[in-house]
């Protein structure tokens, strides 16, 4: 089992958390987290890209010559795919692309992303997260503190809007509540912080 270091706001060590070997200590599985990632992405994409095909485009109701006899090709409208100012003739349309996976592909996949953390050595552990009022400075001290200066995915075991708040205008910094969190983002992160109470509800729940 890892056993990890906790720490506060100020950077100091308050004690030690012994983690789960099946949440924070499992075989890191690429191939599940390359498709937990692959579906987050698809996942994201809006779909709504469109080109107009040759009835959408306005014009060319008229046939531009006769079919026979002038020695051009015959044609039968100006709005062909091969005319300029045509419709596209295989363009994108609307569409979903949307795809789901298992509930235990998700959880190894989370406990994948989770692991790696700790095996890279770039999960900490704060004891308590909170603010007294509305400040962005509190918390870029804080990352300083943790040595968190790039990238960072902070887990809060609670909806605390001070926090939220406080943290939503630093660049690279997301907030996530314990049971919101994604694959991607945790990847996708140089420093995973989790709040103590956060990192033990994820271990009732993902173990």
């Amino acid at each position: 089992m890892p056993n990890m270091k906790v720490m506060d706001m100020t950077g100091k060590e308050v004690g030690e958390i012994t983690l789960s070997d099946a949440v924070f200590g499992a075989e890191v599985n690429a191939a599940v987290l390359h498709l937990a990632v692959r579906q987050y992405l698809a996942n994201q994409r809006q779909g709504t890209q469109s080109t107009k095909t040759r009835t959408e485009v306005s014009g060319g109701g008229r046939k531009p010559w006769k079919q026979k006899g002038t020695g051009h090709a015959r044609q039968g409208s100006t709005r062909s795919p091969q005319w300029t100012h045509g419709g596209v003739a295989l363009g994108p349309k609307p569409r979903s692309y949307r795809f789901s996976i298992n509930k235990k592909v998700k959880r190894i996949a989370l406990q994948s992303a989770f692991s790696s953390k700790v095996e890279t050595g770039d999960m900490i552990v704060v004891d308590a997260i909170t603010a007294s009022e509305y400040k962005t400075k509190t918390m870029v001290n804080m990352l300083k503190a943790l040595g968190s200066e790039k990238k960072a995915l902070v887990v809060l075991a609670d909806n605390d809007l001070k926090v939220t708040k406080s943290m939503a205008n630093i660049p690279g910094v997301k907030t996530a509540l314990w049971n919101t969190v994604n694959v991607y983002d945790v990847l996708n992160c140089d420093k995973f912080i989790v709040v103590k109470g956060a990192a033990e509800k994820m271990e009732e729940v993902y173990a």
